[in-house]
């Protein structure tokens, strides 16, 4: 900079190559804001950016390689969340595609972001899949998605040999969601109003979310006598046993378990879950692909939000978009060192067998009544064997 290659020099109209290489470095491989830099440079931010803009452009192109992408993931965030509602949302498309690492070939997550377009559509989603040419859709295989109609009918229309995969996230959510309406419905029939603090339905809400090889046996004893106070008509136990069987349905090997409950959903009489059946039926496709795409979801697309939220978070926002599509694209370009998966789950755990819940909770039964003081969260039984019989 001004003929310094020392990278705290005096201020100067011009940098040397070693300074701007060292700037662009830092973006794609730091959490680290301009501002932050330009102090480092002793420099003003503008004439920080102005130096490192184009340089940063061209870097990004050298390193893109859309060549080798074979598995994307479409979502959208927002990028302004304050200001005038146009524009404020955005799709992302990440690329998923998992490379060999290692003598075993065994593959580890691997994500970077490809491109941000303006706009949460299909038409915004279709039109940036078909500007990249023939050649690049033939060699898609897996596109993951959330359950949006818009990017489905964008991907069905461009990536003609692409395996659509909707995320886990989004369909357990869908899950979760049901049960929470079920749980207010129910608390407002029974009490005429909605739950306070010492009401059981309420104070049983977290305990629900809850994946059942989470619960300890002094959380599973609670949640069981919440439910028996706060759930005549076991609408909530019901729903409860649908989100947890939706739940264990992803930790089988094959599909036949997600089958057998999308095909019983339509029978439920609480019109939450029919509601969640009909939604998953009409997904159907899309999540069985999960089993034959060797488990493949949006998780990467997430990975990738997240980062994005931290560029967005230490910078305290961005007010020009192709600014902002630079940064994220800098901060999600894939060069920051890899991180450790982690930990494995510490041993003695208690597991589904643990707790009485069985792996697989079998036929779903909407009709049989049930028997008064019946254990929901039973402990080392069978939960919902009885006259209403679950399994």
């Amino acid at each position: 900079m001004g003929g310094r290659d020392a990278v705290g020099s005096t201020p100067a109209k011009h940098f040397t190559t070693r300074a701007i290489t060292w700037a662009v470095n830092q973006l794609l491989t730091r959490d680290v804001v301009i501002s932050a830099l330009a102090r480092d440079l002793q420099v003003g931010w503008r004439t920080l950016w102005k130096a490192i803009e184009g340089p940063l452009q061209e870097r990004l192109k050298e390193i893109s390689d859309q060549a080798s992408v074979e598995a994307l993931g479409l979502d959208e965030h927002v990028w302004r969340p304050c200001g005038p509602h146009k524009n404020r949302m955005i799709t992302g498309v990440v690329d998923h595609t998992r490379p060999k690492r290692g003598k075993d070939g065994k593959t580890k997550p691997f994500a970077r972001l490809l491109d941000v377009q303006v706009g949460r559509s299909g038409a915004v989603a279709e039109d940036w899949l078909a500007s990249q040419g023939k050649e690049f859709a033939s060699k898609i295989r897996i596109a993951a998605i959330d359950p949006y109609r818009g990017y489905a009918n964008a991907i069905s229309a461009t990536l003609k040999e692409a395996d659509m995969v909707v995320d886990i996230f989004h369909v357990t959510k869908l899950a979760s969601q049901a049960l929470d309406e079920v749980r207010r419905r129910v608390q407002q029939d029974t009490l005429g109003r909605r739950g306070h603090a010492k009401d059981p339905l309420y104070r049983a809400r977290r305990l629900l979310l809850t994946g059942a090889n989470h619960l300890t046996e002094k959380m599973a004893t609670k949640l069981d006598a919440l439910l028996q106070e706060g759930d005549p008509n076991w609408e909530v136990t019901i729903t409860w046993t649908v989100y947890q069987k939706l739940i264990d349905a992803y930790q089988q090997s094959d599909s036949h378990d997600m089958v057998t409950l999308i095909d019983a959903l339509k029978d439920c009489p609480i019109p939450e879950v029919a509601r969640l059946g009909r939604t998953l039926k009409s997904w159907k496709r899309e999540i069985l692909a999960y089993w034959h795409t060797d488990r493949s979801n949006a998780g990467p697309t997430e990975a990738i939000n997240n980062v994005i939220e931290t560029t967005r978070r230490i910078a305290r926002g961005f007010r020009n978009f192709d600014n902002y599509r630079l940064r994220i694209l800098a901060s999600a370009s894939g060069q920051r060192p890899y991180r450790q998966p982690p930990k494995l789950v510490k041993q003695g755990q208690p597991n589904h067998a643990e707790l009485g819940l069985p792996a697989s909770f079998g036929r779903l039964d909407w009709f049989r009544r049930p028997v008064s003081g019946l254990p929901r969260v039973g402990l080392r039984t069978r939960l919902g064997s009885g006259s209403r019989s679950l399994s």
